[in-house]
């Protein structure tokens, strides 16, 4: 660790805060450069503008960071191409190049909790500039920094590899389940509803709080989920199974008026913001999960404030009466896509604990790599 100096975030990064266009300016339609405005767009692998600017007033660049600064401050993404970006983001690029650009995320995630501890703000944290570039870091040599940008890169891309199958195996599920149920819909099926076909296991779920979840972090670890997303890992679970995931409060649609889904495989948790739910045969749940990714649900949904779907609401979505030779068919067809997906989102959740389980190691120092990536 002697050649590890104590040094400071703004040291090593460009900071660029984002400032809000003036609201005339903008517009949903395409004109100009795409605005992001904070973390609603970063539910996604890539951030997704839902509004352009033709008055920018900040901008990105493409692979730099980008870090929330208001809201959900700390969530981070990367810039897939140049952004307006607005008062909630911040836009973070490593001083000698996009190449320790993963460096420079795993040295800030390694820090969070510090520096949103000094964030302010009573209902929405906010972290200024000054914040950002005070972080004190440990830094490593510039060639160290490259091999363990190399290392996280590594997984980073293997993940990304499976979401991009992923997200091919479902759109081929769903470019039939269209063809067969929509397309050549059927004027004779009758009407029938979500509750007809599912079971709901919200009974068994049991919220922790972050100090609770601090004390299960011994032995093997498992998924925590929330309502949009794996909060944390544990130590215990409370579900072993299949199941899908849909948001029950806080975040429950998509842009596009879609619920928010996880499909959540093995032994895992499940705090109190998700319904947790499983197909009744002969339907299973791949095929539910097909069938609501693209179910407009703003009509089910409720709460002014906090946006919410209650179990009498999921139940009244809308779910035709198939017939039953026809959902076996699709079923048996789909099923070779269903399996490597499964197994594409097992190995998703394995390299993503051993991304978590290992950053902080090399963040740290106590595991060290070489120029040719080879963890020491």
């Amino acid at each position: 660790m002697s050649e590890w100096k104590k040094t400071t975030l703004g040291e090593i990064a460009d900071i660029e805060m984002g400032q809000s266009p003036k609201g005339e300016t903008c517009n949903t339609i395409g004109n100009g450069i795409p605005l992001l405005n904070g973390p609603t767009e970063f539910k996604i692998k890539n951030p997704k503008a839902v509004q352009y600017t033709i008055d920018s007033k900040r901008e990105c660049r493409p692979l730099d960071l980008l870090f929330c600064v208001r809201g959900s401050t700390g969530r981070m993404n990367w810039a897939d191409k140049r952004y307006s970006i607005g008062r909630g983001l911040a836009a973070i690029r490593h001083k000698s190049g996009s190449e320790y650009r993963c460096f420079l995320r795993g040295i800030i995630d390694y820090n969070l909790k510090v520096l949103l501890s000094s964030a302010t703000g009573s209902i929405f944290s906010n972290i200024t500039k000054k914040q950002l570039e005070n972080l004190e870091i440990k830094l490593p040599p510039l060639s160290e920094q490259k091999s363990i940008a190399s290392v996280l890169s590594s997984l980073d891309d293997k993940i990304d590899l499976l979401h991009r199958q992923n997200a091919t195996l479902e759109k081929m599920a769903e470019t039939l389940f269209r063809q067969w149920f929509v397309e050549e819909e059927k004027e004779e099926w009758e009407e029938g509803d979500l509750g007809e076909v599912i079971e709901i296991y919200d009974n068994l779920r049991i919220p922790l709080s972050k100090m609770e979840r601090d004390k299960k972090k011994d032995g093997q670890l498992y998924p925590y989920y929330g309502a949009a997303e794996i909060m944390d890992y544990i130590n215990d679970y409370i579900f072993d199974g299949e199941y899908i995931l849909l948001g029950e409060d806080g975040t429950v649609r998509t842009n596009e008026g879609y619920p928010v889904l996880q499909y959540a495989t093995g032994k895992f948790w499940v705090n109190n913001h998700a319904h947790v739910i499983q197909a009744i045969p002969p339907y299973n749940n791949f095929f539910i999960w097909i069938y609501l990714k693209k179910k407009n649900i703003d009509e089910i949904v409720t709460g002014a404030v906090q946006p919410k779907i209650n179990q009498a609401n999921l139940k009244s979505i809308d779910f035709p009466k198939y017939p039953k030779r026809l959902v076996i068919e699709f079923i048996d067809m789909t099923e070779p896509l269903f399996q490597k997906l499964k197994s594409n989102t097992t190995q998703i959740r394995t390299l993503t604990a051993l991304r978590d389980t290992l950053l902080p190691k090399l963040m740290s120092g106590e595991v060290r790599v070489e120029m040719e990536n080879t963890i020491i």
